[in-house]
C-alpha cells in the first residue's frame, strides 16, 4: 500500500522496510533483512538527508545484524556514524 500510494522513495516506506527487516532478521533470514535495512537507508539518506535522526535508526538496524553475522567492524562504523 504504501509503496504504490506514495511512491518507491518516500520516508513512510523506509520506515516500514526497516519494520519488515526487523521480522526478518528474527526469523533468521539476514540476506533478506540486510537487503531492506540497506535499502531503507538509502531511501532515508535520498529523501531526509544524511543528517536526519531517522537515519541513525536504520544505520544501527542494519548494525545489529552485521554484529549478528559476525562483523564486529563493520557494525562499529555503523554504530559510531548513528551516534556522530
Amino acid at each position: 500500500i504504501t509503496e504504490k500510494t506514495l511512491g518507491p522513495e518516500h520516508p513512510d516506506l523506509a520506515g516500514r522496510l526497516s519494520n519488515l527487516g526487523n521480522l526478518l532478521q528474527a526469523q533468521g533470514n539476514l540476506t533478506g533483512a540486510k537487503s531492506l535495512y540497506e535499502r531503507a537507508i538509502a531511501i532515508t539518506e535520498k529523501t531526509l538527508g544524511p543528517e536526519h535522526p531517522d537515519l541513525a535508526g536504520r544505520l544501527s538496524n542494519l548494525g545489529n545484524l552485521l554484529q549478528a553475522q559476525g562483523n564486529l567492524t563493520g557494525a562499529k562504523s555503523l554504530y559510531e556514524r548513528a551516534i556522530a
